[in-house]
Parts: C-alpha cells; structure tokens; sequence
C-alpha cells in the first residue's frame, strides 16, 4: 500500500512539471527578423508562425510592402504599451493599391496562451474579436489582463533601449489613451532572414580560410 501510494505521489508530481514546464514554455521564433527604424532608435522583433500564423503573414506583408514606413507610435502608455498606428491612417505618405488593399484587411483573432509580458507584440483591434488590421502594440509591462484577450505574434529580439527611451517621452492623456506630445515616426522599416545571416557568415569563415589556406601554399612553394 505504501509503494503505491509513493508511486501516485511520483506520477503526481511528473504531471505537475510537465504542467509547468508547458505553461512557462516560451513559442519558437520564426528565422524572419523585421526592423523599424524610428526617430528614437531601431526596434528589431520576430514572429511567432506556429502561434499566429494568419497575422504573421498579414503584418510581415505589410512590411515587405513597406507599409509602415513612415506610419507613427501614437501611443505610449509607460510600463503598459507602445502602440503603433493603423497603416491605412497613420501614414504621413500616401499608400499604393496594394498597400491598401492589405492595410484594410481583418484578421481572424488568433488567440493563445502565449503571456502578454514585456517585449511581447499583440495585435490591436476593435470590440469585435476578428477586427485587427495592422495597428499592434508592443508591451512596456507585463499585463495578464491581455491574454487570451489580444493575438500575440512575436515579440522585440532588440531595441529595449528604444523602447525606454519612448517610455520617458512626454504625453498626453485623450480618452483612454496616453499618447506621445509629438509625433514618433516610423521612418523607414527592413526585414532579414537570421538563416540566411548565419550561411553568410559561415560563408564568409570559409572564404577566410581558403585565403589562409593559399597563403600557407604559397609560402611552401616559395
């Protein structure tokens, strides 16, 4: 009786790690890194594909289509979010057809149990669950309150320089918002593929070498 009852005690607490280890697991980033360039600094963040895999798409388009350039940070709201504008209306450019046309496009709401923590991006949108478009937040603080409430779709991988930095802009409260007294601008924005870095760099070490490696049989010829 008492080796079963030791065994049931064992089980328990393998099942409560698993738990454990499955809530605290943070998702896989995607290869894909995307770079806002803003008149406070570079913001650097990635995907998460296998969490929301339609917003991804949705914003990565957007970027590949340089959509946010030029867009704006119209809210910051110290310890809670920086939010940055929708693009069919924050723009100071004018957008092209095809900017547009994935610019007024909603998304399904892909909500998960991914934490809205610091650094995390979430997908801003209306009452309804299904009308996010292109305006998200990046988080300045944790805020429980936001999951399973809000799509999370990466998060910041660099720049949390730039996000203190826009912490201690001084703002204004309208409504429920807390925004910026001057407009933060997105200036330009680029996109790289950290697989790609990493066969370029690995490239790179092999051209080294091979110089090295002629020099060396250059020396023994001489």
């Amino acid at each position: 009786m008492g080796n079963t009852r030791i065994l049931i005690f064992v089980w328990a607490c393998v099942a409560l790690l698993s738990v454990v280890k499955a809530l605290s697991h943070e998702p896989e980033l995607g290869s894909a890194r995307v770079v806002f360039q803003t008149s406070y600094g570079d913001i650097e963040f990635g995907f998460y594909p296998t969490v929301a895999p339609k917003t991804v798409d949705h914003i990565f388009k957007l970027v590949r289509l340089g959509g946010y350039n030029t867009n704006h940070i119209f809210r910051v709201d110290k310890g809670f979010v920086a939010q940055v504008a929708d693009v069919a209306s924050g723009r100071s450019a004018p957008m092209n057809e095809e900017q547009r046309k994935e610019a007024e496009k909603t998304i399904v709401g892909e909500f998960s149990d991914v934490k809205h923590v610091r650094g995390i991006l979430s997908m801003g949108r209306y009452e309804d669950p299904n009308s996010a478009q292109s305006s998200f937040s990046m988080l300045l603080g944790d805020a429980p309150h936001l999951d399973r409430q809000y799509a999370v779709f990466g998060k910041v991988t660099k720049g949390d320089e730039t996000l203190r930095k826009l912490e201690e802009v001084p703002t204004r409260r309208e409504g429920i918002f807390v925004m910026p007294t001057e407009r933060i601008t997105i200036l330009s924005t680029y996109y790289y593929d950290t697989k790609m870095e990493s066969c370029e760099e690995e490239i790179s070490v092999l051209k080294r070498r091979l110089e090295a490696s002629f020099v060396e049989v250059e020396r023994q010829v001489i």
